[in-house]
């Protein structure tokens, strides 16, 4: 808990080892003794047939709501499936109380169709900050975390995003068609152009990481959920990235941006795909 008036900085140096814990816990608990082997039973559909929940959403959300509210008393827990039930509570994050941000399952549909690529995503913020992220792929153990001022990290490993290769193709994850209106299709389409490969997203908690690692380019999201988001662009950041939106400020986890943004590896690189979604609007 926090002590004496201690910022969220000192309770981080204190107790991000028992946040790891608790996401490792719930992967493992509830998550990956699911995986590849849900009934049918287990899974649903909340707004159409690309949008899936299952007994492991459920389930790890209401692990990690527990023990991270019991860790940081005072807290607030934003979880996506507690948001899907009750739509209000997704005010909290523009609360005064330091909110934790979870997605127990990003990339539910990789999840359900057994492939690898989903992940657990868990952020820390107040006031709109983001001060620290976990995003874990369990399938593969690896957990890449940030702390704001302190870097980022995979299993470890400090994280540099560094310059695309110069006279390459940028290589851009965008939203998913098949989470796309035909307006925010209309927005992403400057980025067929050349010079620019564009392709759809998975798990957007994995592309992040993908920027991060300098292994993509930069996304191009056009959706504002902060579970989403949260966890990765300050993975991003901390690598050396930024994150601009069409008016060319930051994202807003708090929302109210100027969508589609993006996330990239250097502001060189932020600006050239702000500069081509511009042309969409």
């Amino acid at each position: 808990m926090i002590e004496n008036n201690e910022t969220i900085d000192e309770f981080l140096a204190r107790h991000a080892d028992e946040v790891e814990e608790a996401v490792r816990k719930a992967a493992a608990q509830e998550i990956m003794p699911r995986w590849r082997r849900l009934a049918a039973h287990e899974v649903d559909e909340k707004a159409g047939p690309h949008d899936l929940v299952t007994d492991a959403d459920r389930k790890a959300e209401l692990y990690l709501t527990e023990v991270l509210a019991a860790l940081l008393p005072g807290s607030v827990v934003v979880g996506e499936e507690a948001v899907h039930a009750n739509p209000a509570s997704y005010e909290a994050i523009r609360g005064e109380a330091p909110v934790w941000i979870v997605d127990p399952v990003d990339g539910t549909r990789q999840f359900v169709h057994g492939d690898p690529g989903f992940c657990t995503l868990v952020a820390l913020a107040r006031h709109g900050v983001v001060h620290a992220s976990w995003t874990y792929a369990p399938a593969d153990d690896r957990l890449a975390t940030a702390v704001r001022g302190r870097g980022a990290f995979l299993d470890g490993e400090r994280l540099y995003a560094g310059p695309p290769e110069p006279g390459r193709d940028l290589r851009v994850a965008t939203s998913h068609p098949d989470y796309t209106t035909d307006d925010q299709k209309r927005a992403l389409r400057p980025l067929r152009t050349p010079g620019v490969a564009p392709r759809a997203c998975g798990s957007a908690g994995l592309e992040y990481l993908a920027v991060a690692r300098g292994e993509s380019d930069a996304t191009a999201f056009s959706w504002e959920a902060a579970w989403d988001h949260a966890a990765g662009l300050l993975l991003v950041e901390e690598a050396g990235g930024t994150h601009l939106t069409r008016t060319g400020e930051p994202f807003r986890i708090t929302g109210g941006n100027d969508l589609p943004f993006t996330a990239a590896r250097d502001a060189a690189t932020a600006r050239r795909v702000v500069a081509l979604l511009s042309d969409g609007a």
